[in-house]
């Protein structure tokens, strides 16, 4: 388990076990030092170049893991008090770094889908989702400073 830049996100690299039949990739457990309780799972699919963002609970916390494919996560810490407030951080998660990241509630958060195929993203979150917790921005916003657009060289 790592701490990222911004206060309260966990990253905890997932372990996976390959054999001649497939494998298991493992996800959260509830012995787990960063499992609050169970809420839902769900699966997001995102097509390569396709943006879900911006968005931040009130109450929720999030647990997400790529499953399949690559994405681009964002993270923006907007949090009156907190030591890291105005932090942007991005992480590449998936099939090439499996991971789960933590996000507690009120850091903005949002993902892209890399690659060539479409990306499925698990989120196993500590409560059920309810649509007043919840706040959304347009991805292009200006409220939060950050381009989504590829970065070469």
């Amino acid at each position: 388990m790592s701490t990222s830049k911004i206060e309260g996100v966990v990253i905890t690299p997932l372990r996976q076990i390959p054999d001649e039949r497939g494998k298991i990739m493992h996800m959260l457990r509830a012995d787990a030092p960063h499992f609050k309780a169970f809420g839902e799972i769900y699966f997001s699919c995102v097509n390569p170049g396709a943006i879900k963002a911006w968005h931040i609970h009130k109450e929720m916390t999030l647990n997400y893991a790529v499953v399949w494919g690559n994405i681009k996560f964002v993270l923006y810490d907007d949090r009156e008090g907190s030591p890291t407030k105005g932090v942007l951080q991005e992480l590449f998660i998936g099939e090439s770094n499996y991971c789960l990241v933590t996000v507690p509630p009120f850091v903005w958060n949002g993902f892209k889908g890399i690659g060539e195929k479409m990306a499925i993203v698990a989120n196993c979150t500590d409560i059920s989702h309810r649509a007043d917790e919840i706040d959304r921005m347009d991805p292009f916003t200006q409220k939060i400073p950050y381009s989504w657009d590829i970065k070469h060289g």
